[in-house]
């Protein structure tokens, strides 16, 4: 069974995800939203010790936020379409993908301290 996810901006005092999945594995790594037609408001993926990420096999864009290793937000790329590379962030030890918009919504930017809540 998935691990599951809440993240919250610290900097901003905003929830981000208040239901989301961990893909701490190969395997959920890869499959990650691939054939998904929509994403819930509050949903997230965090793919664990990724530096890169890619939208090759997804039907919708989705807001992409890299981490550093305490949770810092090193780069992030906002409405990232289809069948796309993402780039290879340096620092970056997690990716967190989230529903388009999602950043613009809660005004989530670089160097922002996120909080992280697995269970």
């Amino acid at each position: 069974m998935p691990r599951t996810l809440q993240v919250f901006n610290r900097s901003q005092n905003t929830k981000l995800v208040t239901s989301g999945v961990v893909a701490d594995n190969p395997w959920a790594r890869l499959v990650g939203l691939m054939g998904k037609r929509s994403l819930p408001d509050g949903f997230g993926l965090l793919l664990r010790n990724e530096a890169a990420i890619h939208t090759f096999g997804m039907r919708i864009p989705i807001d992409v936020v890299y981490l550093d290793r305490v949770g810092i937000i090193v780069r992030i790329t906002e409405t990232m379409p289809p069948a796309r590379f993402g780039p290879l962030v340096r620092g970056a030890r997690d990716v967190l993908e989230l529903p388009a918009g999602t950043l613009s919504r809660t005004h989530t930017r670089v160097g922002d301290q996120l909080e992280l809540n697995l269970s």
